[in-house]
């Protein structure tokens, strides 16, 4: 009688299955472990990062072993990249990243998916190869999400460095430098990052637009709209 009743209330979802009471427990462990390592971090954000990570794993994308987070709901004068080490759970980097010029000022508010739009995109990110072009040592990315960020590589978005993400731009002018749409970064620690990131991690930007939270394939976990990176 006990394990019909239970089986009932785990087919209506009122009750979830130890499994995925276990797996939601180790997400929840996940965000509490990188929010001890980076307080400045917003934990909501983190929690996006982790559950749009979590389902690109889940529906076949291979695990990485770091996560970068650009939170653009913060300014352009505030440190927002944080690069986290999932092993150990740790934080590898904090620092200033910039954002696309037609995204906005100090604060980027518009994001593309558009050729030529030089603006950011939003979403879930796979690191790719290292390279040496026009900017120096950069990275090569892929956009999983489908319509959102999925053009990154025609839009030519990499990681590099920039010498106008430089702090002392803020004093002058409220703001670092912009980009054409490339998460750019300091000259002094381009290396790292690229280093820290490269072949195959994930790189997560958020901000608190409505349609992109409403409608996003990570964030909702809709599987049929996972973009393949495979042949």
């Amino acid at each position: 009688m006990m394990r019909r009743l239970l089986l009932a209330l785990l087919s209506t979802g009122l009750v979830a299955s130890p499994a995925l009471a276990s797996d939601n427990s180790r997400e929840q462990q996940l965000v509490q472990a990188l929010s001890g390592a980076a307080p400045a971090a917003q934990p909501e954000v983190l929690q996006k990062a982790v559950s749009a990570m979590k389902c690109a794993v889940n529906n076949g994308v291979e695990p990485a072993d770091r996560l970068a987070v650009v939170d653009f709901s913060l300014p352009s004068s505030e440190r927002r990249l944080w690069i986290f080490d999932l092993q150990h759970r740790e934080l590898l980097l904090e620092d200033y990243v910039a954002h696309g010029q037609n995204s906005g000022g100090n604060q980027a508010t518009r994001f593309s998916n558009v050729v030529g739009s030089h603006q950011s995109s939003l979403g879930l990110f796979r690191t790719q190869e290292s390279y040496f072009g026009r900017h120096g040592y950069s990275l090569r990315m892929d956009g999983l999400e489908a319509g959102v960020n999925d053009r990154a590589r025609d839009r030519a978005i990499v990681i590099h460095a920039a010498d106008y993400v430089d702090p002392d731009w803020i004093e002058r002018q409220g703001r670092i430098g912009r980009s054409q749409g490339c998460p750019a970064v300091r000259p002094e620690i381009a290396e790292v990052v690229v280093d820290s990131l490269k072949n195959g991690q994930f790189m997560f930007t958020y901000y608190p637009d409505p349609e992109w939270l409403a409608s996003s394939a990570y964030l909702n976990c809709q599987p049929d709209r996972i973009v393949s990176l495979t042949p």
